[in-house]
């Protein structure tokens, strides 16, 4: 009886042995989640994507297009295609002018917004408005996104020709004179390889189709996606 007893001794200790050794309290993970929480450390928050608007008038907003088509929605697939975890809000309104934009701007911008692409004049000019006031306008615009650090992109309009020369010059000097002021990124013209190109517009002659907007996208992305890798960094 004695024998059995320690040959069950021996046994219970061989098998404790091949146990895990029991860690330190201070080691064990429960432990460790206190000492955190005690210390104030959060866990890293998940990156969020980057938050743009898209400021402007029918050729941002998609006039007669579905949402898929218009330049904010085409615009993200292609930066996300190149890796950017982004998302961009549609500001467009049709009909807009410099003045209204500036006007609904803080409501434009809502929340958390990590940068601003401004699109806006082309209606100033087929009214005729004065470039003194579209300049002064946008340099509204611009001035209260720098007073609020959010970056601005800036995409340039230029006059129809039969508005004569000399309005011309006033008018198209407004955008690089200001993208220049506030160290805005720039693109000259928004409407490049789309203005006077009929299939590539609606049948109004102005406004861009999908395909339009397709190429709009094209030749402005390395711009943004130059622009983009800067805010990214800040």
């Amino acid at each position: 009886m004695v024998a059995m007893n320690l040959i069950r001794e021996r046994r219970a200790r061989s098998a404790y042995g091949r146990q895990s050794p029991v860690r330190p309290t201070f080691l064990r993970p429960t432990f460790l989640l206190a000492l955190a929480l005690l210390l104030g450390i959060a866990a890293p928050a998940p990156a969020r994507p980057l938050r743009l608007v898209a400021l402007g008038d029918s050729l941002t907003a998609g006039y007669l297009l579905p949402a898929d088509a218009a330049f904010p929605a085409q615009l993200q697939r292609a930066l996300q295609a190149r890796g950017f975890d982004v998302e961009i809000a549609n500001a467009g309104v049709s009909g807009d002018t410099s003045s209204g934009a500036l006007e609904r701007l803080d409501w434009a911008l809502g929340g958390e917004c990590d940068g601003v692409l401004v699109e806006i004049g082309a209606n100033d000019m087929l009214r005729g408005t004065d470039p003194a006031l579209t300049r002064q306008n946008i340099e509204a615009i611009l001035a209260r996104l720098r007073s609020r650090n959010i970056p601005a992109f800036l995409a340039g309009m230029r006059a129809a020709p039969n508005l004569g020369p000399e309005y011309a010059a006033k008018f198209d000097a407004i955008y690089p004179d200001l993208a220049k002021k506030y160290d805005a990124a720039f693109y000259p013209f928004f409407l490049d390889g789309v203005a006077g190109r009929p299939e590539r517009q609606l049948p109004d002659g102005m406004h861009p189709n999908r395909e339009g907007v397709a190429i709009i996208v094209a030749g402005i992305l390395p711009e943004v996606t130059a622009w983009l890798e800067r805010v990214q960094k800040k």
